[in-house]
């Protein structure tokens, strides 16, 4: 007997009919004699509501409230799945994460899990008892509801998974895997059977919205097996239809090249005619921390008379209003000449586990684009990964072209 943790996501549980689906996956697994914990979101829009309510009303509130409010969708939808279950035989009864207990950190609206004591849950998932858990939420040191930031259902599966010694964690939601790249736009991207958790978590850190990054890091840190399926699709005669998130011991051939990510929340700064001496970056970069703007992507260029350089980098395309005004603000101490931003760009990166032991791959990407006619504006890389900035209007002619020319089109 397996125990298996499954999670279904808002629009896995957008209305009646599909939280009845749901329970017929449920239903499923339990005959199939496995032990079984659902972690499910609110219903598709209702936390975007419940947030929508706590802004008109004040823009400024107070977090622990907001998290009173908002983790109020999962606690709907935990209920209404335990009804369904229990309608069609299945023993279930919900559980919020006050209950079980998930105890989180104090930090509202963004909580990290801390510990999850699972003995009640075991003992009555023993008993053949399915447990519905509210995603997203656990209890704070002092006994307040926090939520773990947007996505974060996906983050608590995989911690349930990890504290109940899981086989595995099946995470349900609207794609049927992991593709090489995002198939509406590359119609010859290809799902894959398995893929690494270091691959998994540049391709979510770099744009890929199939799994979130906290929930990758923690499967990678506690060697949880992922699998990520659709709820809609069935898959008849295969035993694991979507994508397996293991170690990289589990893949016998590794490609160099698993997947191509792209993110649009990227905007460029330029500052022209920086002092060239010790200490300016960090006088650049030490404001833009102070008011929690994340920086990325950074060059620097030659300095040929010693005296003054350029530097460019990227931040959230929300952010660049708030870096513009911080840099400004700080103009006189900064000591540069202007700034130049560009919203419209887009990072592109290439990814895989291959890259370590391959030679050549950026040579690949760098000349597929110059192909094309692609300007690349900024470059970054990792040990598997490589990265680039280009105008955002060549985003689909770049992944196709790269697509292709690393051999991942679908035959």
């Amino acid at each position: 007997m397996a125990r298996i943790v499954l999670k279904f996501g808002g629009t896995s549980v957008g209305d009646v009919e599909r939280i009845k689906n749901v329970a017929r996956k449920v239903e499923q697994e339990v005959k199939a004699g496995h032990q079984v914990a659902v972690v499910v979101s609110a219903m598709s829009g209702v936390t975007n509501q419940l947030v929508k309510h706590c802004t008109d009303i004040d823009k400024l509130h107070d977090a622990r409230e907001y998290d009173a409010v908002v983790a109020s969708g999962e606690q709907v939808t935990t209920g209404l799945l335990a009804i369904a279950l229990q309608s069609i035989g299945i023993p279930a009864r919900s559980w919020q994460g006050w209950q079980i207990p998930i105890v989180t950190d104090d930090t509202h609206a963004k909580a990290r899990i801390v510990s999850i004591d699972t003995t009640e849950l075991e003992k009555r998932m023993s008993t053949g008892e399915v447990a519905v858990v509210a995603g997203f939420q656990g209890v704070s040191p002092n006994g307040r509801i926090a939520t773990l930031g947007r996505g974060g259902s996906d983050t608590s599966a995989v911690a349930l998974a990890a504290a109940l010694k899981a086989e595995r964690c099946d995470i349900y939601t609207d794609v049927d895997g992991v593709y090489t790249t995002d198939p509406r736009i590359v119609t010859k991207a290809r799902k894959l059977s398995r893929i690494t958790y270091e691959e998994m978590l540049e391709l979510a850190s770099q744009g890929a919205k199939v799994l979130q990054t906290r929930s990758v890091e923690m499967a990678m840190n506690h060697r949880v097996r992922v699998q990520v399926l659709s709820s809609f699709e069935p898959a008849p005669g295969s035993e694991l239809p979507g994508t397996l998130v293991v170690d990289e011991d589990e893949i016998v051939e590794k490609e160099v090249v698993s997947g191509i990510a792209y993110s649009r929340d990227e905007a460029k700064i330029t500052l022209i005619g920086v002092a060239d001496r010790p200490g300016v970056a960090a006088g650049i970069f030490g404001p833009l921390s102070d008011a929690a703007i994340n920086v990325d992507m950074i060059v620097q260029n030659v300095s040929e008379d010693g005296k003054s350089t350029d530097l460019t980098f990227t931040v959230g395309k929300a952010d660049i209003d708030r870096a513009v005004k911080v840099l400004e603000d700080n103009k006189e101490a900064l000591n540069y000449q202007r700034i130049v931003s560009d919203p419209n760009v887009v990072k592109v990166s290439v990814i895989g586990v291959g890259m370590r032991s391959h030679a050549g791959v950026a040579q690949r990407m760098f000349r597929a684009l110059a192909d094309k006619g692609i300007n690349i504006q900024v470059i970054s890389t990792s040990e598997i990964k490589i990265s680039v900035l280009i105008a955002e209007e060549y985003t689909e002619l770049a992944l196709r072209s790269l697509h292709t020319v690393y051999g991942l089109d679908a035959a």
